[in-house]
């Protein structure tokens, strides 16, 4: 009896656990035998895997083996199977077809189209599934040959092609060989993606495309070489070089079969007019998905590289071997390629906690992806063993992650540092101190220190290195004493790609040549951060006594690369590294030939058709360009390094997470309108400035609220324009026209201020949410507004092209 007793308990023992969920879906944290999930109908998880066959519009289907205890000898999915507890659900998918079929693909074949729910019970109500299944789709070229296939003979009995439309037929009238899916209700999302797909009307989808470039306003963005040094020149050669290997790098933090993707649409752009246009909205979006349309896909996986693996399955003869389409997904992951694909939240916040402090920061880091020993395993072929869960996740630094193109991009830069203005004035001082050695020695000492401590050379040579060693502190602290007529920002910037935590940075390039005059009437701006962090409208606690003055450049744009997809930034203000802020401050770059483009090919258009006739000539690019220099400003202001109401030193943008980038850039946008009224108050700008400065801001909310709500930049100036709006600060007037009233703008301004900058300060997520999910939504107002400026065609827009940094890349 009780050795009968301890063969049951080993046999629990073995059985496989599964995540027991919620009936929503989300973890519980307990796992549970097979068996137990099943008598219990406890909520789990599983994956589905169809394999389509491009040409002949068959899916792939599996005949259950006899044994199965659900659905023996009857035809199903392609490969299926559940995930056990703390598995992934891409590295399950993986594994089933392989084990099932013997069908070994990489992760780029896989597709996630849905999630299912199955809720149904069989064997007169013993077994009961309550299973959420990831419903992935593989698409190949051809039909892969029956001899191809290893059957896992427990599980799978034999397997057959089906055209689609058939088996779509025999579901719906509930054929008894094949298991039971109701294709009118989730399920028939299936049959309708591959529908949608393969039976497209060319036309309607040329003149969709074509809509969606008309957003863009083509521009020209031709700078004068006229005032660079002749070293400069040749140094630009290697610096726009190497600002083209930003575009390699931030194609691939985007998703992992971009590239491939971007490769393929080049190559086929002139096969046709559709393929023309794809490739037209591709450059401009660097991805299959619009960010003017909250980032809804524009191409799916059948417009996508096909690839060829010869060792995928069995070999057979005179069969080359296995194409597919390298996949995306329909909805763009929230973690981008940073982290795992299926990689959840709480997956990262447990996995997190279980490290030690420093590898916390390292986790969180702006420099740092997050990839799976399991999949490395499963690539590598080393091993079947599977990882403990909560050592699943590991980190990789930038540095090793994008190794080969950052050593590329490193020695573009290092050949320019080498041959830039610096270096020239020191040898030739060289020379003249062997002639004049004792009164130019003194000189030349002093020049070697100056010239290394705010040159073009010194920031070349120390971004090139810190691409390499992953520190990218001394070479944020060079780029913010750049002091040169050849002004370049490159590296990895901006977090807005990350939207699961705003952690990540993007690698993006900006080249310009510098504006002197409007540099140098700009120093107001800078030297004035410590007077308007004192006198910002938030609580005297959360005010910082040491706001550093923050350098403002003002270039002409030559050349952009990286992170620049779709609307185009008129400044930016940077690091973001709150190291840095805390320590220096920030730097502002303001492009003011882009600035001038947006301003005369959109805000003009939009004010004539958007604002109230009578306030319509306050419009002017003064009030524009003035508080885009704000805005720039008021990031560098407010909190960043914040103390938590447990004392616990942080950051906004930990605390914050997603909500961190709508809401700074809401929060730049709302105080810099308010900075902009305090400075006049204090006679440092011109009275003129007050009511343009509103009715400009105004126009300006329409602009940016067209970039889409998915956007950092479009979410957080829907969140200014609603609130303004509900203070009675906007005013809404017949033919769908607004205007601001004065004597209510002021106060609702500051109140806005306060909100978003007291949230800050608490590092309150709770409050973000809440703000934004009342505010920063698309409202009646602004879409009455949206609609009349679409119909009437106002670009949305522009898209840049680069005259001379394109003669240097053709040389």
């Amino acid at each position: 009896m009780a050795e009968e007793k301890s063969r049951i308990q080993h046999s629990q023992e073995e059985e496989e656990r599964f995540d027991v969920l919620t009936k929503t879906g989300e973890k519980t944290g307990i796992s549970k035998p097979r068996s137990e999930v099943h008598r219990d109908g406890d909520y789990h998880r599983a994956v589905h895997v169809w394999i389509f066959a491009e040409s002949t519009q068959e899916l792939l289907l599996q005949r259950r083996a006899s044994c199965k205890d659900s659905w023996p000898d009857l035809w199903d999915i392609s490969s299926a199977g559940h995930i056990s507890a703390g598995d992934s659900s891409l590295i399950t998918a993986r594994r089933e077809l392989e084990e099932e079929l013997g069908v070994n693909l990489p992760k780029d074949a896989f597709e996630l189209i849905f999630v299912f729910l199955q809720e149904c019970v069989t064997n007169d109500g013993k077994f009961i599934n309550n299973e959420y299944n990831d419903v992935f789709l593989v698409t190949t070229i051809d039909p892969i040959p029956q001899e191809a296939f290893k059957l896992q003979e427990s599980e799978v009995s034999a397997i057959k092609y089906i055209a689609y439309d058939e088996y779509k037929r025999l579901l719906a009238k509930e054929d008894s060989d094949y298991v039971p899916y109701d294709v009118h209700g989730q399920y028939g999302q299936l049959f309708d993606i591959i529908e949608k797909r393969y039976k497209e009307n060319t036309v309607a989808r040329s003149l969709a495309l074509q809509k969606q470039l008309s957003r863009y306003a083509p521009v020209s963005l031709n700078v004068e070489l006229t005032g660079l040094a002749d070293s400069d020149k040749e140094a630009l050669v290697f610096i726009v070089k190497a600002a083209t290997v930003m575009d390699e790098i931030f194609y691939l933090q985007s998703w992992y079969s971009n590239p491939a993707l971007r490769d393929w649409l080049k190559e086929h752009a002139d096969t046709s007019e559709l393929n023309k246009l794809k490739w037209s909205y591709y450059q401009i979006n660097k991805s299959p998905w619009s960010t003017l349309d909250d980032d809804e896909a524009f191409l799916t996986t059948a417009d996508s590289a096909i690839r060829l693996l010869t060792k995928a399955t069995r070999t057979v003869r005179e069969w080359k071997g296995l194409e597919y389409r390298a996949a995306f997904p329909i909805l763009k992951p929230a973690g981008a390629n940073f982290y795992p694909a299926d990689m959840d939240k709480r997956e990262f916040n447990i996995w997190n906690d279980s490290l030690a402090k420093d590898q916390q920061q390292e986790a969180t880091s702006f420099f740092t992806v997050i990839r799976r020993h399991s999949e490395f395993i499963l690539d590598s072929g080393l091993s079947n063993d599977k990882v403990d869960s909560s050592k699943d996740l590991y980190i990789v630094p930038y540095s090793q992650e994008y190794k080969s193109l950052l050593a590329k991009a490193a020695d573009f830069l290092h050949k320019a540092g080498d041959i830039t203005n610096s270096t020239r004035y020191i040898v030739l001082l060289s020379i003249l101190s062997s002639i004049f050695s004792y009164m130019l020695n003194y000189l030349h000492c002093w020049l070697i220190t100056h010239c290394s401590k705010c040159s073009l050379k010194k920031l070349l040579h120390s971004k090139a290195d810190a691409f390499l060693s992953n520190d990218y502190y001394n070479s944020d602290i060079s780029w913010m004493e750049l002091d040169s007529k050849l002004d370049v920002t490159i590296g990895p910037y901006e977090t807005y790609e990350d939207k699961l935590f705003g952690y990540k940075a993007t690698f993006e390039a900006y080249i310009g040549i510098r504006d002197d005059e409007a540099t140098a009437q700009l120093k107001l701006f800078g030297d004035n951060l410590q007077l308007l962090e004192q006198n910002l409208p938030m609580d005297n606690a959360y005010k910082s006594k040491s706001v550093n003055a923050a350098p403002i450049r003002v270039i002409q744009l030559l050349y952009n690369a990286g992170d620049v997809k779709g609307p185009q930034t008129l400044a930016f203000n940077l690091p973001n590294d709150e190291r840095i802020v805390n320590d220096r401050g920030t730097s502002m770059v303001m492009l003011k030939n882009v600035s001038e483009a947006k301003f005369n090919q959109i805000l003009l258009p939009i004010a004539a058709a958007s604002i109230a006739e009578e306030q319509q000539e306050l419009v002017d690019f003064e009030s524009f360009f003035t508080h885009t220099i704000c805005h720039e400003c008021c990031h560098g202001i407010g909190p960043h390094t914040i103390t938590l109401p447990n004392g616990q030193q942080s950051t906004v943008r930990l605390e914050l997470q997603e909500f961190h980038s709508a809401l700074e850039e809401a929060k730049a946008d709302i105080v810099g309108l308010w900075a902009l009224r305090f400075l006049i108050s204090q006679d440092m700008l011109s009275e003129s400035l007050l009511k343009s400065m509103y009715v400009s801001f105004l126009a300006g909310c329409f602009r940016s609220v067209r970039f889409g709500l998915e956007e950092a930049h479009g979410k957080g100036q829907a969140l200014q324009f609603n609130w303004l709006y509900e203070k009675g600060a906007f005013v809404s007037h017949s033919e769908d026209k607004f205007s601001v009233d004065f004597s209510k703008i002021e106060g609702a301004v500051e109140g806005l201020s306060r909100e978003i900058l007291t949230i800050q300060a608490q590092g309150d997520k709770e409050a973000a949410g809440l703000l934004l999910q009342k505010y920063g939504v698309m409202t009646e107002p602004l879409k009455v507004a949206l609609e009349k400026l679409e119909n009437i065609q106002v670009p949305v827009d522009v898209a840049p092209t680069f005259p001379v940094a394109d003669k240097i890349l053709q040389r």
